[in-house]
Parts: structure tokens; sequence; C-alpha cells
């Protein structure tokens, strides 16, 4: 190993009031190895720079500072990646609800090459959490853990924030693109891990501070599942995609039509006309697409695609319900929705192959920096 045999990567936002005993702990933990610290502050306003200043006279400590934090969390934890000297990294929270002194066995398997990624694990047996938990906390971590379990495999804790690889297997990762939270997550599915090892931990209660989740972290994080499956399943998930935006947008378009009828407009007008709440639902969808996906993204103007797109299914959508509607003798009003969805939605699979117009961002290279 280098001089330094394990790199702890702990993530910061106004901790400073936990850094002292995390410090002490790590250090009566690590005693016997040769450790460093990087603490990973996106900015703090409180005063972790004073603590850090103090603490590195004391312990293996190194304080670096995010002026322009990106990717929440999980892009912190990159970043002190990328600066760690250590064989082994691990990575741990600052609020003291990951046991430091843990960290023996957390490193040990790797040490001995008995695992490729070890988990600190709250729901293995003999892992526990403080109690005080919330129902909807509970329900909103069980839904989590279910939402992950297509790539995370057997693995009771994927959502765990304290684990531990070999920097060389970080290194070898293809295409790391975290968002929020949950790094352990991204790095489970990036690495490829074949032996991952549990280890049960008791997770506390915040010692000080505030808790960072919010609903806003909840949606990142389905935003994150969505770049995981793609990357796990990299043809099927485009196509459940697709089809979970035609089902949400032919539903609002269903609705529309009915009350249209409802009211006595004709059955083409309201076809043509429900088919405008298709292009609306999915607009949505393409707004995250291109939020999300914006470096991904091979066309300069995503939006113009999308309404040459748009325009396209909508004038095909018209055009055959007009046909069926003039060629019927009893048109039934029925078959005349659901075949002239049919068709756009054909001419949608084509311009979105031809155009890259995908929900999830399709493309024919990969970035500069997933090129490993």
């Amino acid at each position: 190993m280098d001089a330094t045999e394990i790199s702890l990567i702990i993530p910061t936002l106004n901790e400073a009031a936990n850094l002292t005993p995390l410090a002490e702990r790590i250090d009566a933990a690590m005693r016997g190895r040769r450790y460093e610290v990087l603490i990973i502050d996106d900015n703090s306003r409180d005063n972790t720079s004073a603590v850090c200043q103090q603490l590195s006279r004391r312990f293996p400590l190194r304080l670096i500072v995010r002026l322009q934090p990106k990717d929440g969390l999980s892009g912190a934890v990159l970043h002190g990646m990328a600066q760690a000297r250590g064989a082994i990294v691990v990575v741990m929270d600052a609020d003291l609800q990951h046991p430091p002194e843990k960290l023996s066995e957390i490193v040990f398997p790797l040490e001995r090459g008995e695992a490729d990624f070890v988990i600190g694990s709250r729901y293995v047996k003999g892992g526990s959490i403080e109690s005080g938990w919330s129902p909807y906390r509970a329900l909103n971590s069980w839904v989590a853990t279910v939402l992950a379990r297509p790539f995370a495999g057997k693995v009771r804790d994927p959502m765990s924030g304290f684990l531990a690889l070999k920097r060389a297997d970080y290194q070898n990762a293809k295409r790391l693109t975290p968002l929020g939270y949950k790094i352990g997550l991204e790095l489970l599915c990036k690495t490829r891990a074949k032996r991952v090892l549990e280890v049960p931990i008791h997770f506390g209660k915040r010692a000080a501070g505030e808790s960072k989740l919010n609903l806003k972290e909840q949606f990142r994080y389905l935003e994150h599942l969505s770049r995981l499956y793609d990357f796990s399943y990299p043809r099927l998930s485009p196509m459940l995609k697709f089809g979970v935006v035609t089902l949400i947008s032919w539903s609002v378009a269903a609705a529309y039509f009915v009350a249209m009828r409802t009211i006595g407009w004709g059955v083409l007008a309201s076809v043509i006309a429900s088919y405008g709440w298709v292009l609306a639902v999915t607009a949505v969808f393409h707004a995250r697409y291109v939020r999300t996906q914006r470096e991904f993204l091979l066309h300069p103007r995503p939006w113009l695609d999308f309404l040459l797109a748009g325009a396209g299914e909508w004038i095909a959508c018209g055009l055959v319900a007009t046909y069926l509607a003039k060629r019927a003798v009893v048109p039934h009003e029925a078959d005349i929705f659901l075949l002239s969805f049919a068709a756009a939605m054909l001419i949608r699979y084509i311009l979105r192959k031809e155009l890259l117009l995908d929900v999830r961002g399709l493309r024919h290279e990969v970035r500069k920096d997933e090129m490993k």
C-alpha cells in the first residue's frame, strides 16, 4: 500500500459541531493504520474551516472546499475520491449516524481481499436503526430500496452512505454521473462489484445540525434512479420510459376527449384537440430530459427538434382521424381515437430515433470524462 493506506471521505455542509467528536472517534478506531480524513465541504456558512484547521494539528485531516458545489453530496464524494491517496477509500457521513467504531470491520474484508465492496448495513442481522423514525421516513426508505432492487441485487441496504471500496475499483468505474445523496448506489452499480459484503451497524441519531433530506432530494433520487436504469438496462430502459410517457399522456388525452364529446364536440375535432394534451404531457418529460441530460445532447436546439417532431405527430393524428371519419359509414369514436393516436406514436418513434428525441437522452457517444 501507499504511505496512506486508507482515505476517509466525509462530505459536509454546516457540520462544524460534529467534526471534533467525529475526528476523535475515527482516530481511536483507525489506530495502527495509516489513514487520512478528507473533509469535502460545500462552502459551509458555519465555522467548519476554523474547526478543521484546529483538528489538522492533531489528526491527518485535510479540508477541501468546493466553492461552486455540483451534484450535491455525491459530487462532493467523487471530488474527494479524485484526491484520495489511500488504496482503500471509505465514505461516511459527518453527522455521527454512521458509527466510526465500525471502521475496522468495514475495511478489514478489503484488506484481506475477501470483498470488492463493503457496506455498513442497517438491515442485515445485527444491524439496527435508532428509534424515533417517523412512519413517513421508514416508508420512504423502504420504497427507495425497492426501486433500487433491480440493479442492487441481493444487497439489503443499497441506500447506505457508509461504504468502502478499493480506489482502483473506483478509478475503473464507467460513466459516474451521480445526483443527490445516494453515492453508494452509484458506486455499487457503476463499479459492477461482484463480492459485496454487508457489515451490520447501528444507525444512530444525528448528533447536531439539520438533516439535508427534503422533497427536492427525493425527486433528485428518482432522477438518479432513471440514470442507473439506463446504465444497467440500456435497451429495456428507454422502451419502458417510452411506454410510461405514452400511458400517462394518453390517459390525460382520453379524459379530455370524453369531456369534449360530452359537451357536444364532434369526433374529429375532439381527437385532434386531445392529441394536444399528449404533446403537453410529453413536453413536461422533455423539459426534465433537457435539464438533466443537456451535457449529453448532440443537437443544440432540443426544443426546436421537439416542436418539429410534435408537429409531425399531430399532423399524422389529424390525417388518420380525418381518413377514418370519412371512410366509416358509422365511425366508432373509440377506433378513431386509438388508431389516430397509434399512427402519431409510430411517427414519434421514427422521429425520436432519427432526431435522438428520448425521455432518457439517447446519444451516439459518451462524454470525454466517461471514457476510461
